[in-house]
């Protein structure tokens, strides 16, 4: 203050500030708090792996890529042996007819070896012991009609003789009278236990597939081959037998063109005259490997380049 009370500026702060100067002190003399104020940029955080990370996640991918490689290869080896089985099963379709295996045969008879022979057997029919067995064809739903055929060494062969339609179960005509009948067709293996959900029930004469053993005990009879017999249909004109279909992996039997003309008063598509109708066999083989393993492959293709993006990383 001067000598006559007027006030005086301040001449500049201890810091050497103005007051109110933003580069010195702040306004009423606070002191700034040391460390306050924006932070500095510490640059990009570190994004390395350690060692150990590594090492298992290389690993781990390793393995996914032998994995894969082995299923495609895997694949690779079931087509092969699909596509042998199917043109084994189409020699054997197209083959002529041989005699139905016997007793003696019985015990190495197998699916590999001997389902789909073309065969013959002879005999005489057993209608009294006719089993109807629930199916779906072509035509719909309905069922297949096996019966029983004792021949001359009185070992027994179940025949199936063809399809008929629900609605007409009651139609089934018998084998015939004759004291001895031949049948050709397809060597099928039995089909034990019932189809997917449903089981067979003997007691209430409910059968949902071909299980030869038990529709065997069902109607008492013994000495009965593990197989039964796909019948086709008969011959005309002297042509090819019906049990064979065009030469591929899906091959029907061709059903006689007077067994499949619907007669005046049925409607278009059921099938009439003689039940059962015979020759409906299908003989087909998924064969879907090929896909498999390009999937299998592709997915160790795929590893493999994560593992080669993963090793040019830092």
């Amino acid at each position: 203050m001067t000598a006559g009370g007027r006030p005086t500026r301040s001449s500049a702060s201890a810091s050497g500030g103005r007051a109110g100067d933003p580069r010195g002190d702040p306004p009423g003399g606070v002191e700034s708090p040391v460390g306050i104020g924006p932070p500095r940029s510490a640059g990009p955080p570190d994004r390395r792996r350690s060692p150990l990370f590594r090492a298992v996640a290389g690993s781990i991918a390793v393995l996914f890529f032998v994995l894969f490689m082995a299923l495609g290869t895997w694949q690779v080896q079931r087509r092969a042996w699909k596509l042998d089985l199917i043109a084994r099963v189409e020699q054997r379709v197209h083959a002529p007819a041989t005699p139905a295996p016997g007793p003696a045969q019985w015990p190495n008879i197998t699916a590999a070896s001997e389902e789909y022979r073309h065969v013959t057997a002879t005999g005489t029919f057993l209608d009294a012991s006719q089993t109807l067995v629930q199916a779906v064809t072509d035509f719909g739903a309905g069922f297949w009609v096996l019966t029983p055929l004792r021949t001359a060494d009185g070992s027994v062969v179940l025949v199936n003789r063809g399809f008929i339609p629900a609605d007409d179960r009651g139609r089934v005509q018998p084998a015939g009278p004759a004291p001895s009948s031949t049948v050709t067709g397809l060597l099928r293996m039995s089909e034990p236990h019932g189809a997917f959900l449903r089981h067979n029930n003997p007691g209430a004469n409910q059968w949902y597939s071909r299980d030869v053993q038990a529709i065997a005990a069902a109607h008492g009879l013994t000495h009965v081959a593990p197989y039964f017999i796909d019948a086709e249909a008969p011959q005309h004109d002297g042509g090819p037998s019906g049990a064979v279909g065009p030469p591929s992996a899906e091959a029907r039997q061709s059903a006689p063109a007077e067994a499949l003309q619907p007669p005046s008063s049925a409607g278009a598509g059921e099938p009439t005259g003689v039940l059962p109708i015979p020759g409906l066999t299908v003989v087909h083989f998924r064969n879907s490997h090929l896909v498999y393993a390009i999937t299998w492959y592709t997915l160790a293709l795929m590893v493999a380049i994560a593992i080669t993006l993963g090793l040019r990383k830092p």
